[in-house]
Protein backbone atom coordinates (compact mmCIF):
# COMPACT_ATOMS: atom_id res chain seq x y z
CA UNK A 1 0.00 0.00 0.00
CA UNK A 2 1.57 3.27 -1.12
CA UNK A 3 1.41 6.44 1.04
CA UNK A 4 -1.80 8.35 0.40
CA UNK A 5 -3.63 5.37 -1.12
CA UNK A 6 -7.02 4.16 0.05
CA UNK A 7 -7.34 0.38 0.11
CA UNK A 8 -10.42 -1.59 1.14
CA UNK A 9 -10.82 -5.23 2.12
CA UNK A 10 -14.16 -6.94 1.56
CA UNK A 11 -15.35 -10.51 1.91
CA UNK A 12 -17.74 -12.76 3.77
CA UNK A 13 -17.58 -13.41 7.52
CA UNK A 14 -14.52 -15.47 8.43
CA UNK A 15 -12.55 -14.37 5.36
CA UNK A 16 -9.81 -12.77 7.47
CA UNK A 17 -10.74 -9.06 7.35
CA UNK A 18 -10.71 -8.39 11.09
CA UNK A 19 -7.60 -10.52 11.55
CA UNK A 20 -5.78 -8.35 9.04
CA UNK A 21 -6.86 -5.12 10.76
CA UNK A 22 -5.70 -6.45 14.13
CA UNK A 23 -2.23 -7.00 12.69
CA UNK A 24 -1.87 -3.36 11.61
CA UNK A 25 -1.71 -1.79 15.12
CA UNK A 26 0.11 -4.94 16.25
CA UNK A 27 -2.52 -6.31 18.59
CA UNK A 28 -0.76 -9.53 17.69
CA UNK A 29 2.00 -10.62 15.33
CA UNK A 30 1.71 -12.80 12.22
CA UNK A 31 2.64 -16.46 12.66
CA UNK A 32 4.28 -16.38 9.22
CA UNK A 33 5.53 -13.58 7.00
CA UNK A 34 6.00 -9.97 8.06
CA UNK A 35 4.11 -6.71 8.46
CA UNK A 36 6.25 -3.74 7.39
CA UNK A 37 6.05 0.04 7.66
CA UNK A 38 8.25 1.32 4.86
CA UNK A 39 11.01 -1.32 5.08
CA UNK A 40 10.82 -1.76 8.85
CA UNK A 41 9.43 -4.96 10.34
CA UNK A 42 6.71 -4.02 12.84
CA UNK A 43 8.49 -6.11 15.48
CA UNK A 44 11.54 -3.84 15.21
CA UNK A 45 9.57 -0.62 15.80
CA UNK A 46 8.71 0.57 19.30
CA UNK A 47 5.03 -0.18 19.86
CA UNK A 48 4.35 3.39 20.98
CA UNK A 49 5.91 4.81 17.81
CA UNK A 50 4.08 2.36 15.55
CA UNK A 51 0.68 3.13 17.05
CA UNK A 52 1.32 6.87 16.92
CA UNK A 53 1.29 6.49 13.12
CA UNK A 54 -2.06 4.69 13.08
CA UNK A 55 -5.51 6.09 13.90
CA UNK A 56 -7.92 3.24 14.54
CA UNK A 57 -11.72 3.37 14.21
CA UNK A 58 -13.31 0.14 15.39
CA UNK A 59 -16.82 -1.08 14.71
CA UNK A 60 -17.58 -0.78 18.44
CA UNK A 61 -16.17 2.64 19.21
CA UNK A 62 -14.75 3.54 22.61
CA UNK A 63 -16.66 6.48 24.09
CA UNK A 64 -15.49 8.01 27.37
CA UNK A 65 -17.76 9.35 30.15
CA UNK A 66 -16.88 12.98 29.48
CA UNK A 67 -18.13 15.67 27.10
CA UNK A 68 -18.20 15.39 23.32
CA UNK A 69 -15.33 17.83 22.73
CA UNK A 70 -13.03 15.92 25.09
CA UNK A 71 -14.03 12.63 23.47
CA UNK A 72 -13.03 13.93 20.05
CA UNK A 73 -9.82 15.46 21.40
CA UNK A 74 -8.80 12.31 23.31
CA UNK A 75 -6.13 11.39 20.77
CA UNK A 76 -4.90 14.98 20.47
CA UNK A 77 -5.28 16.72 23.86
CA UNK A 78 -3.79 20.02 22.67
CA UNK A 79 -6.34 20.47 19.88
CA UNK A 80 -8.12 23.82 19.62
CA UNK A 81 -11.90 24.17 19.56
CA UNK A 82 -11.68 25.08 15.88
CA UNK A 83 -9.74 21.89 15.12
CA UNK A 84 -12.25 19.81 17.07
CA UNK A 85 -15.16 21.37 15.19
CA UNK A 86 -13.46 20.84 11.83
CA UNK A 87 -12.82 17.16 12.61
CA UNK A 88 -16.47 16.78 13.60
CA UNK A 89 -17.57 18.46 10.37
CA UNK A 90 -15.40 16.16 8.27
CA UNK A 91 -16.81 13.13 10.09
CA UNK A 92 -20.40 14.24 9.48
CA UNK A 93 -20.95 14.72 13.22
CA UNK A 94 -21.21 18.52 13.52
CA UNK A 95 -24.93 18.77 12.68
CA UNK A 96 -26.17 16.47 15.43
CA UNK A 97 -23.67 17.83 17.98
CA UNK A 98 -24.63 21.46 17.37
CA UNK A 99 -28.33 20.54 17.62
CA UNK A 100 -27.81 19.37 21.22
CA UNK A 101 -28.65 21.94 23.96
CA UNK A 102 -25.05 22.03 25.22
CA UNK A 103 -23.40 21.27 21.87
CA UNK A 104 -19.81 20.10 22.22
CA UNK A 105 -20.06 20.37 26.02
CA UNK A 106 -22.79 17.71 26.15
CA UNK A 107 -21.84 15.12 28.76
CA UNK A 108 -21.83 11.53 27.53
CA UNK A 109 -22.76 8.49 29.57
CA UNK A 110 -20.40 5.60 30.07
CA UNK A 111 -19.93 3.96 26.64
CA UNK A 112 -21.91 6.84 25.10
CA UNK A 113 -25.25 5.15 25.69
CA UNK A 114 -27.08 8.46 25.38
CA UNK A 115 -26.07 8.54 21.70
CA UNK A 116 -27.13 6.33 18.81
CA UNK A 117 -24.68 3.84 17.32
CA UNK A 118 -24.25 6.06 14.27
CA UNK A 119 -23.52 9.12 16.41
CA UNK A 120 -20.90 7.23 18.42
CA UNK A 121 -19.28 6.06 15.18
CA UNK A 122 -19.03 9.59 13.82
CA UNK A 123 -17.43 10.85 17.05
CA UNK A 124 -14.87 8.04 16.81
CA UNK A 125 -14.13 8.98 13.20
CA UNK A 126 -13.73 12.64 14.17
CA UNK A 127 -11.26 11.58 16.88
CA UNK A 128 -9.22 9.60 14.35
CA UNK A 129 -9.15 12.48 11.87
CA UNK A 130 -8.06 14.93 14.57
CA UNK A 131 -4.97 12.89 15.46
CA UNK A 132 -3.46 13.60 12.01
CA UNK A 133 -1.90 10.12 12.07
CA UNK A 134 -0.68 9.32 8.53
CA UNK A 135 -2.48 5.94 8.49
CA UNK A 136 -6.20 5.66 9.21
CA UNK A 137 -7.56 2.14 9.79
CA UNK A 138 -11.32 1.64 9.84
CA UNK A 139 -13.38 -1.45 10.66
CA UNK A 140 -16.89 -1.19 9.16
CA UNK A 141 -16.99 2.63 9.56
CA UNK A 142 -20.50 2.98 8.12
CA UNK A 143 -22.17 -0.15 9.51
CA UNK A 144 -24.29 1.82 12.01
CA UNK A 145 -25.14 4.70 9.66
CA UNK A 146 -28.16 5.37 7.49
CA UNK A 147 -27.63 5.87 3.75
CA UNK A 148 -27.38 9.67 4.02
CA UNK A 149 -24.69 9.62 6.69
CA UNK A 150 -22.92 6.75 4.97
CA UNK A 151 -22.55 9.02 1.98
CA UNK A 152 -21.17 11.84 4.16
CA UNK A 153 -18.56 9.56 5.76
CA UNK A 154 -17.68 8.01 2.39
CA UNK A 155 -17.08 11.47 0.92
CA UNK A 156 -14.84 12.23 3.91
CA UNK A 157 -12.79 9.09 3.29
CA UNK A 158 -12.49 9.93 -0.41
CA UNK A 159 -11.29 13.44 0.48
CA UNK A 160 -8.36 11.92 2.39
CA UNK A 161 -6.81 10.51 -0.78
CA UNK A 162 -3.26 11.70 -1.14
CA UNK A 163 -3.33 13.10 2.42
CA UNK A 164 -3.65 9.98 4.56
CA UNK A 165 -3.19 6.31 3.89
CA UNK A 166 -6.61 4.73 4.46
CA UNK A 167 -7.13 1.02 5.11
CA UNK A 168 -10.71 -0.05 5.65
CA UNK A 169 -12.85 -3.13 6.02
CA UNK A 170 -16.47 -2.92 4.97
CA UNK A 171 -19.20 -5.13 3.57
CA UNK A 172 -20.95 -2.10 2.05
CA UNK A 173 -20.08 -1.46 -1.58
CA UNK A 174 -21.04 2.22 -1.30
CA UNK A 175 -18.30 2.71 1.30
CA UNK A 176 -15.50 1.08 -0.68
CA UNK A 177 -16.28 1.87 -4.32
CA UNK A 178 -14.25 5.09 -4.31
CA UNK A 179 -11.08 3.41 -2.99
CA UNK A 180 -7.94 3.23 -5.13
CA UNK A 181 -7.82 -0.52 -4.65
CA UNK A 182 -10.30 -3.07 -3.35
CA UNK A 183 -9.12 -6.49 -2.21
CA UNK A 184 -11.58 -9.37 -1.92
CA UNK A 185 -10.62 -11.85 0.80
CA UNK A 186 -11.67 -15.49 0.97
CA UNK A 187 -10.24 -18.00 3.48
CA UNK A 188 -7.46 -15.61 4.41
CA UNK A 189 -6.31 -15.04 0.84
CA UNK A 190 -6.77 -12.15 -1.61
CA UNK A 191 -8.74 -13.72 -4.47
CA UNK A 192 -9.63 -10.54 -6.41
CA UNK A 193 -8.25 -7.01 -6.46
CA UNK A 194 -8.65 -3.86 -8.50
CA UNK A 195 -10.74 -0.70 -8.44
CA UNK A 196 -14.54 -0.78 -8.41
CA UNK A 197 -15.01 -0.72 -12.17
CA UNK A 198 -12.35 -3.37 -12.78
CA UNK A 199 -13.93 -5.72 -10.27
CA UNK A 200 -17.42 -5.17 -11.68
CA UNK A 201 -16.12 -6.09 -15.14
CA UNK A 202 -14.42 -9.16 -13.70
CA UNK A 203 -17.83 -10.53 -12.76
CA UNK A 204 -16.60 -12.42 -9.69
CA UNK A 205 -17.28 -12.29 -5.95
CA UNK A 206 -17.21 -8.48 -5.73
CA UNK A 207 -19.57 -8.05 -8.68
CA UNK A 208 -21.96 -10.50 -7.05
CA UNK A 209 -21.85 -8.51 -3.77
CA UNK A 210 -22.55 -5.28 -5.68
CA UNK A 211 -25.48 -6.87 -7.50
CA UNK A 212 -27.02 -8.03 -4.23
CA UNK A 213 -26.78 -4.56 -2.70
CA UNK A 214 -27.72 -2.36 -5.66
CA UNK A 215 -31.51 -2.70 -5.37
CA UNK A 216 -31.70 -1.75 -1.70
CA UNK A 217 -29.20 1.09 -2.04
CA UNK A 218 -29.54 2.23 -5.64
CA UNK A 219 -29.12 5.99 -4.85
CA UNK A 220 -25.64 5.24 -3.46
CA UNK A 221 -24.52 2.48 -5.81
CA UNK A 222 -25.37 3.72 -9.30
CA UNK A 223 -22.16 2.31 -10.75
CA UNK A 224 -22.79 -1.16 -9.39
CA UNK A 225 -25.57 -1.80 -11.89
Amino acid sequence: IEPGQSVAFVGSSGAGKSTLLNLLPRFYDPTAGKMKLDEWDFRHIRLKDLRRHIALVLQESVILPTNIAENIAYGCPGATQEEIREAARLAGASAFIEALPKGYLTQLNDAGLNLSGGQRQRIALARALLTKAPIVVLDEPTSALDSNHEQIVTETLNSLKGKRTVVLVSHRIGTVMGCDRICVLARGTIVEQGNHQELIRLGGIYASMAKQQRHADSPIYPEAA
